[in-house]
């Protein structure tokens, strides 16, 4: 788009978190899904946005603009994105997608920066069952697979068969994301080992998106979105969120799947348009 900028911070450990800017009008920080980047995580969405909203887009640290660093934790994901937005120096809304909508959550029980936040699909591991983390399990192992075989986009599809309904993990593959964000497979790939040894080591959890103090402690208006064709821990996940913050709104895109904020962008920015020009 014409008028990209971009805004960077950095971060207590010396590493520069930075992101494209487009658009005019109230501040919205984006924080992207386990799989790409902000431009990649976005590109849909933002068209129809940076019209009502000046739209931050910040990478993950290892990604898109931003500098990498051996420590991906879900902690320290969090300490970035509440630097990225108190770097702004102004109220500021946060939206969130996945793995990304976590991030957004404990961000905000964190914050009095965020005036309001709004959330695709969050993902609580705190939530999942027996049989999911051993489907999650499953996919991270032949992620692994590809990445050491060399084949990076094939491994970010793998993933994509966890989180994705089969209709949705084509369309998305059909429109290049998973080759767009394989590069990023090996930096995903890290993440996931990394949370594995944290949990091994005996070292104290970091802040839950799924703790209801957590979400208890958020303040300001949440609006948490699901997809009526999602695969069914989504539908959980969005409910437990509603049902714990104390000033949510639970709101379900017809017809669309984890993947909305690419294959149903329209709805999904009509939804976040309305709730944030309220907000």
């Amino acid at each position: 788009m014409g008028d990209r900028r971009t805004h960077g911070v950095t971060t207590t450990d010396g590493v520069a978190i930075r992101g494209a800017v487009h658009g005019q009008g109230p501040h919205l920080v984006f924080s992207p899904g386990a799989f790409g980047d902000g431009d990649l995580d976005w590109q849909w969405l933002l068209p129809h946005l940076a019209g009502r909203f000046t739209c931050y887009l910040p990478s993950l640290r290892g990604r898109g603009l931003s500098d990498d660093h051996h420590d991906l934790s879900f902690g320290r994901r969090v300490e970035d994105i509440l630097a990225y937005v108190g770097s702004i120096g102004g109220p500021t809304g946060l939206l969130g997608w996945s793995a990304g909508g976590a991030v957004a959550l404990v961000a905000a029980a964190q914050t009095d920066a965020v005036t309001a936040v709004a959330i695709y699909e969050p993902v609580l591991d705190g939530l999942m069952d027996e049989q999911e983390r051993a489907a999650i399990g499953r996919a991270v192992t032949r992620m692994g697979e590809l990445v050491a075989a060399g084949d990076q986009p094939a491994a970010a599809g793998a993933f994509g068969d966890f989180v994705f309904n089969d209709d949705e993990n084509a369309a998305v593959e059909a429109a290049g994301y998973f080759k767009a964000t394989g590069r990023y497979a090996p930096n995903l790939l890290r993440t996931f080992q990394q949370a594995a040894e944290h949990a091994g080591d005996g070292a104290p959890a970091p802040q839950s998106a799924s703790d209801p103090d957590v979400l208890g402690a958020i303040s300001v208006p949440v609006l948490v979105l699901h997809g009526s064709a999602s695969k069914p821990y989504w539908a959980r996940f969005a409910r437990h969120v509603a049902d714990h913050v104390p000033n949510a709104t639970l709101r379900q895109v017809p017809n669309a799947g984890h993947a909305a904020p690419l294959t149903d962008a329209e709805a999904v920015a009509e939804a976040i348009t309305d709730f944030f020009t309220s907000a």
